[in-house]
């Protein structure tokens, strides 16, 4: 009996054929069997794959599908490649997933990295069916790449390897992810970033090494990948779930994590199907041309970008064909049932337009959710239940030098001064600032540093918070997104790697970085110096990411929306701060293993989503603001936002927990997995224990800061009012805008009542809220 109804699949591309399949079905048999993957025993007496299994899984069925413009040739090797990488999937499950004999099967993987060489250099003998195809493919394949490609497949093929030990591990100790871990891992374990690089060999057309990291092409990869991932957790969770016993089924994490049904939990797996994809379409069609602008690409290589966003387009839609008719999966009626909840067209000649019709109204449903969010909704004080936090905090004696110290810097660098688009006022006043007592935090985050140092951590976090209030303040309001490009794209000047002259500075944020980066950069390494102010300028470009959605009213997708706000807070650049104080003598390649990078993105996951939750009033009853993972998990999952709000307090627990797990088991093995000395053992110990420095200070600074309270955000409020332009707007075409000023301060009347909100507004027993209609914010009208 199969666990749960196939849900109704958004299918924006429809699947096309390759005229070449039947060629490449006989040549993959054969293969196959040259490379022993028909022949090859399973510990308990079977076989892995014989032919009947082999050809009714039908991987050139798929090949031929998800690349339906290539050559007979070509066909041939992407249909090698994939009955590969599933041979060693299955192989690997075999020979170790009983046994559990983790020290093997390291050795297995070990030995499969020594076939990935360069062209001059000569690769052991291949011992079985998964090194002796992989040693094939890799010789038929390089050739024909460059350099750079192969040093992204390579990465990419190791990863899908490598992480597959996270499944086995995940298996051994009985272990289910949390769902921001799933998908991270699932990406390197799954392969799809390995399928997007096949897709570069399929059409012909490499990206180009200079953009292949930039935001928009990390995005349609990533999207890319998910969605694979996504789907086929769904057509897979009967084989690996329920016959298998499997744990690493993003249906199996939701049914968990949410405590619901599986098929509720499949329903769910879907919807965040659609909306990757939605994220892939909205990439490819409104970001990635200016990316062209940005970088120069040359009109052959745009051409090629273009050839490959289609190559993923076609995967995607030739992925699900095959799904659908696949015997490794559950798919039963899925190649003939339509797609969508809504009929279509119907009468004579419109049986072809239904499933069309259906497909495009599931993307419109979820369009219309992110792109319809109320906006200014008096939603009133969000009270929060008690949020796990198992670190006792610590704080450095040098607190109070540093608030002093801290108050003169922002003085210095113009920080209270009026500014071009605010003119009454500035962004900031000195009162206010000596509420935000950034210098607390400092002292909690960075307990060890010396007063110097904690100086200098106290007005970066000053610096970066200011920064996040001028984008919106000065550039959101008029929607002058150009002007906030300008101005992001100056940062870069003021942090020169030699440490050279810079610009003259023209407001607070140039003269605020231009005293930073020379009180910061000069002890540091020249590696040390490139990758903080990789840290800073990815936070600098992601207030422009913001400031796109707004202008779009887009809530973000969920996991776009969590990956950005980790750049959005500034993580990487404040976890960061905590070496400055000393030189790192680890590996570097160490902080880009799996067991580091799911250390830090863990603990910044819980220090982001505390900030959501105690400025989510401040955030969007305030500010207008769609970017909080509260309200992301409104929108996405359409429940309130007391629900959201103990969803995201779940996630905030998953997450620490994962924190310690890595900490008390992974960390360790790490250790011994890499034979590290001692002193880059202590070193790591201390960067985790820095981490949990981090994460307590930023929940106590949380509790304690005036910069959340609703008296303060009333307050200001209050003042802002003052500074509003003298007269309403006048003329044809302003009576709405008036209608809306009279809504607004007819609501700003209701500000006492008891709720703390509109009159109506829910208090901590949940009752509903009416929401803002319309309302101007410096003289900008918008409507909710």
């Amino acid at each position: 009996m199969e666990a749960f109804t196939l849900p109704d699949f958004y299918l924006p591309h429809p699947a096309r054929l390759n005229p070449h399949v039947e060629r490449s079905r006989a040549h993959s048999m054969e293969w196959a069997r040259q490379m022993g993957m028909l022949d090859s025993p399973t510990p308990d007496g079977g076989l892995v794959w014989d032919e009947a299994a082999l050809a009714s899984m039908d991987y050139a069925l798929m090949c031929a599908y998800t690349h339906p413009d290539c050559d007979g040739p070509m066909l041939d090797l992407i249909t090698d490649w994939y009955v590969w990488v599933f041979f060693f999937d299955d192989h690997f499950l075999e020979q170790f997933k009983y046994s559990r004999d983790l020290q093997s099967a390291q050795a297995y993987l070990d030995r499969l990295e020594l076939f990935m060489v360069a062209e001059d250099e000569e690769p052991p003998e291949p011992e079985n069916p998964a090194e002796r195809g992989l040693n094939d493919l890799w010789q038929r394949t390089i050739p024909m790449m460059s350099t750079d490609w192969r040093q992204r497949f390579t990465l990419s093929t190791h990863n899908l390897m490598v992480e597959s030990m996270w499944e086995l591990d995940n298996i051994n100790r009985e272990r289910i992810a949390n769902p921001i871990e799933y998908i991270q891992m699932r990406r390197r374990v799954g392969g799809a970033p390995w399928s997007a690089n096949l897709v570069e060999v399929a059409v012909g057309a490499e990206i180009p090494d200079r953009i292949a990291e930039t935001r928009p092409m990390r995005v349609l990869r990533d999207t890319f990948s998910d969605a694979v991932h996504l789907r086929n957790d769904l057509f897979s969770y009967q084989r690996e779930v329920r016959e298998e016993g499997e744990n690493s089924n993003a249906v199996l994490v939701f049914e968990r994590f949410f405590d619901c049904s599986t098929q509720e939990a499949a329903d769910l797996v879907n919807d965040l199907l659609t909306s990757r994809l939605i994220q892939f379409e909205n990439t490819a069609l409104g970001e990635v041309s200016g990316l062209f602008t940005d970088y120069a690409v040359a009109p052959h290589e745009q051409l090629g970008v273009a050839g490959y966003v289609k190559g993923l387009q076609d995967w995607q839609a030739g992925g699900h064909e095959w799904h659908a008719r696949s015997s490794r999966y559950m798919n039963d009626r899925a190649a003939t049932r339509p797609s969508g909840g809504l009929s279509g067209p119907t009468g004579l000649g419109t049986s072809a337009l239904r499933p069309a019709f259906s497909t495009v109204a599931l993307g419109l449903r979820q369009r219309s959710r992110q792109h319809s969010q109320p906006v200014f909704a008096p939603v009133g004080h969000l009270t929060l239940p008690e949020l796990y936090m198992p670190y006792t905090l610590r704080m450095s004696p040098h607190l109070d030098a540093a608030r002093r110290h801290g108050v003169e810097w922002a003085r210095r660098m113009g920080m209270f001064d009026s500014v071009p688009g605010v003119e009454v006022g500035g962004v900031w006043d000195e009162r206010r600032f000596v509420i935000f007592d950034f210098a607390h935090c400092a002292s909690m985050i960075h307990a060890d540093a010396s007063a110097e140092q904690l100086n200098l951590s106290s007005d970066w976090l000053a610096w970066g918070t200011y920064g996040d209030d001028y984008f919106p303040v000065v550039f959101g309001a008029s929607r002058n997104l150009a002007a906030a490009k300008v101005c992001n794209d100056r940062l870069s000047a003021f942090m020169p790697l030699d440490l050279g002259p810079t610009p003259e500075p023209t407001n607070p944020i140039e003269r605020g970085l231009a005293d930073l980066w020379q009180r910061t950069a000069g002890p540091m390494t020249s590696s040390a110096r490139r990758q903080f102010r990789t840290a800073v300028e990815d936070m600098t470009a992601s207030w422009l990411w913001e400031l796109n959605n707004q202008a779009q009213h887009n809530v973000p997708d969920p996991i776009d929306y969590i990956e950005m706000r980790r750049k959005t807070f500034g993580s990487d650049m404040t976890i960061s701060l905590a070496r400055l104080a000393r030189s790192d003598e680890v590996p570097a390649g160490i902080y880009q293993t799996r067991t580091l990078r799911e250390l830090e993105t863990a603990a910044q996951d819980y220090a982001c989503f505390t900030n959501d939750l105690f400025s989510y009033q401040k955030e969007v009853e305030f500010e207008g603001e769609l970017h909080n993972i509260v309200l992301v998990v409104e929108n996405f999952l359409g429940v309130d936002r007391w629900r959201a709000r103990d969803i995201v307090a779940n996630l905030m627990r998953a997450r620490m927990e994962q924190f310690e797990h890595i900490v008390a088991v992974e960390l360790p093995n790490m250790f011994e997995e890499f034979d590290l000395d001692e002193d880059a053992r202590t070193m790591l110990t201390r960067h985790a224990d820095e981490l949990k420095d981090w994460m307590s200070g930023i929940l106590e600074w949380h509790r304690r800061c005036g910069r959340y309270t609703e008296e303060e955000l009333r307050g200001s409020r209050t003042g802002a009012a003052q500074k509003e332009v003298p007269s309403r707007p006048t003329g044809l075409g302003t009576s709405a805008a008036r209608v809306a000023e009279t809504l607004r301060r007819g609501d700003s009347r209701n500000d006492d009542s008891p709720n703390g909100g509109a009159a109506g507004d829910r208090d901590d027993s949940g009752e509903a809220a009416p929401v803002t209609v319309a309302t101007v914010d410096d003289g900008e009208l918008t409507a909710s």
